[in-house]
């Protein structure tokens, strides 16, 4: 085939003899290949490049001594003077201690580089908001990791970032660390795989229950997974009208309920015993019996492709929701869930349609936050950020394999920035004040320049494209492993 690099036509680069399931393994074991290669190709996808001009090098005793001296003392005399005479009010640290790397596990402290790196990716080229990866060993002398060590490390940040991403942290150490620090610190400090996650899940189940014909306080919603992004759904669900009798929460040890006293007896998981309350009055046991008739189903559980069954999805409610959403191979593939009778299949890939993946939304709420200088991203903000998603695409057209926005439409970065800001602005935890446009047009106007920046590099060279002849042989590799 004519192989585009763009990776647009990825899904008719399969011979025509293999089955779905067959090419969907194919798409993912190439897209792993392709992602090796690719990095080692780069050394990574991150550098840093200056914003500043040089005009004569004696431009440097502006930007560096003597001149800086007064950048320092003039910080000193007022704090908050470092959010515009430094690059500290739009850049954001990514913070991981890589424990829950996707659907990998624990990666070892240098193991989540490549996640951070590529979050810090995106959220520069859709936000237009400039990141650091940080991975920190958390370890304490006994091995085991201290989440304590990784609250420390991001109160001592502080005074360098205007906001802190935290990423693939594992349970149950992410809800102390998010928790406190959401509370203790003086900037905003966003768990992206739980209230990202549960932002953009909450946007597309809004418009697949609005295509459905449902009311999200009427839903039967079954959550497969009980980690943190989960857990964080269920908590926005709530909060946004949802009712907890009508909804059932697995983890690895059943339901969800009341009488659930291994976790009521461990401190440690506050936010599942939460729920535990909130949640299945009847105390129902098994998946199979609460699927069957329920109206939605959210998994964010171990990687499939049968984690979630086909006999499951087939017994759901009219007009069902599945969202698989276990990276990098989803509890079930989209095309079985489909044979099975899903009206609206969702994932976390951007392969396959409805990607409800926190891309849509992070870039988005942190240039938000960052834009007035928020103290910290409160459940509202993250409410109304799914809003604001939930609204753009239905403004645009909605349909049952298109219930999100997309990476592609550049302003719903700008749009939920907005959106947020003023709900930062009216809850009393903005530094600053501005109004809805003045927050979109310099979001939007930033996104652009980013986006530009990037195109301007690989125009000049500066970014190679990688060999066509590379992408061709391990698409052959992947269709060869599979089919043999």
């Amino acid at each position: 085939m004519d192989f585009d690099i763009s990776l647009s036509n990825l899904s008719e680069a399969f011979p025509g003899d293999m089955d779905g399931e067959q090419k969907a393994r194919a798409q993912t074991l190439f897209l792993k290949k392709l992602s090796l290669k690719a990095h080692e190709y780069y050394g990574g996808k991150m550098q840093t490049l200056p914003k500043a001009g040089v005009y004569g090098f004696n431009w440097f005793n502006v930007w560096y001594t003597p001149g800086v001296s007064k950048i320092s003392t003039s910080i000193r005399d007022d704090n908050d003077a470092s959010f515009a005479l430094s690059n500290r009010g739009n850049l954001v640290a990514v913070v991981s201690d890589s424990t829950r790397v996707l659907g990998d596990g624990d990666c070892s402290p240098p193991g989540g580089l490549g996640v951070m790196e590529g979050k810090a990716f995106l959220m520069k080229y859709l936000g237009g908001v400039d990141s650091i990866a940080l991975c920190v060993d958390s370890r304490g002398k006994d091995g085991r990791h201290d989440p304590d060590k990784i609250i420390e490390f991001v109160k001592m940040l502080q005074p360098s970032v205007g906001a802190v991403n935290l990423e693939d942290i594992s349970q149950p150490n992410c809800y102390k660390v998010l928790d406190e620090l959401r509370e203790s610190c003086e900037i905003p400090v966003w768990h992206d795989d739980a209230q990202g996650t549960a932002s953009v899940t909450l946007a597309g189940l809004l418009n697949g229950l609005h295509l459905a014909g449902k009311e999200l306080s009427e839903a039967k919603i079954v959550f497969l997974g009980a980690g943190a992004s989960n857990t964080t759904i269920a908590r926005l669900i709530l909060a946004d009208g949802g009712r907890g009798e009508n909804m059932i929460m697995f983890d690895t040890k059943g339901s969800l309920h009341a009488g659930r006293k291994d976790i009521e007896g461990d401190v440690r998981l506050y936010r599942k015993w939460e729920l535990c309350r909130q949640t299945n009055p009847r105390r129902v046991e098994g998946e199979a019996e609460a699927i069957r008739g329920a109206d939605v189903l959210i998994a964010l559980s171990r990687p499939g492709p049968e984690t979630v069954k086909r006999e499951w999805v087939r017994s759901m409610g009219s007009k069902a929701i599945v969202f698989a959403c276990a990276n990098p191979v989803p509890e079930i593939w989209p095309y079985a869930a489909k044979e099975e009778g899903a009206y609206i299949v969702a994932t976390g890939r951007g392969d396959f349609p409805n990607q409800v993946n926190n891309s849509v939304c992070f870039p988005g709420i942190l240039k938000g936050a960052l834009a007035v200088r928020a103290r910290k991203i409160t459940d509202r903000m993250a409410i109304r950020c799914a809003h604001s998603l939930a609204d753009f695409a239905r403004a645009r057209g909605i349909g049952p394999e298109n219930i999100v926005a997309t990476m592609e439409e550049t302003e719903v970065f700008a749009v939920e920035a907005a959106d947020v800001a003023m709900e930062a602005i009216a809850e009393g935890v903005a530094r600053v004040k501005a109004s809805w446009q003045e927050v979109h047009d310099k979001a939007l106007g930033d996104i652009r320049a980013s986006r530009e920046m990037t195109k301007d590099l690989m125009a000049a060279g500066h970014i190679k494209e990688p060999p066509r002849g590379m992408l061709e042989a391990l698409l052959e590799e992947a269709i060869a492993e599979v089919k043999g």
